[in-house]
């Protein structure tokens, strides 16, 4: 069962101040109209709210990543923090309307703290970690110039503790892990943790919103 937060916060960030500024380095459009990223970022419920919003993502899928094997026991199993899994979302986007460079932006401005060990809000453990699963070198090459861009520009008061590791298997969730946010607007954990991101999102990334 998920933790309740008690507090309503504006942001789910730690920045010194300001917008996170555009990756300098960012992946060129292949000629594909559809690639993969795989992130996490605490409870995937949030996560997966947030790029589901976003122009040029046609599929946001909650589940699992990190692990050495697939999680027999699903969502129950992960949740004891012993499989080696991360809450995680795959992201399918058109990279020729959003670059990965934009979803690692939106993922380090609004998505979730990147400064958070092992843990995300009210949810504890290493399942709520904070992550990038890279699907080939580009996006780890990406990933880990971004991350080494906000450290230098000190975009956050604390160290960015973001994991970048390869993608060695993404099992989706249970059925009614899926969007879950939203079909349960009302539901307080969202309330409380999730509704402050997708107001963050559309403050700071109008542009990339999908009407």
């Amino acid at each position: 069962m998920k933790i309740l937060s008690t507090l309503l916060a504006a942001s789910c960030l730690m920045l010194a101040g300001g917008k996170l500024p555009s990756p300098a380095v960012d992946v060129k459009a292949p000629a594909e109209k559809s690639a993969t990223a795989v992130f996490a970022g605490g409870c995937f419920w949030g996560v997966e709210g947030v790029f589901e919003k976003l122009k040029g993502v046609s599929n946001a899928v909650s589940g699992f990543a990190g692990g050495k094997k697939k999680p027999s026991g699903g969502y129950e199993e992960v949740s004891t923090g012993r499989t080696g899994h991360a809450e995680s979302v795959e992201v399918t986007y058109d990279p020729s309307v959003i670059t990965y460079g934009q979803l690692l932006q939106v993922f380090f401005s609004v998505a979730h703290d990147p400064t958070e060990l092992n843990r995300q809000g009210p949810d504890e453990g290493t399942q709520y970690r904070s992550a990038i699963f890279y699907a080939n070198e580009d996006q780890k090459r990406v990933a880990e110039a971004y991350i080494q861009q906000l450290t230098d520009a000190k975009a956050f008061k604390r160290k960015i503790v973001t994991q970048v590791a390869p993608l060695t298997g993404f099992y989706p969730a249970e059925a009614y892990h899926q969007h879950y946010l939203q079909r349960n607007p009302n539901q307080p954990y969202i309330v409380y943790n999730d509704l402050p991101k997708i107001r963050e999102l559309q403050k700071q990334f109008p542009e990339l919103v999908a009407k």
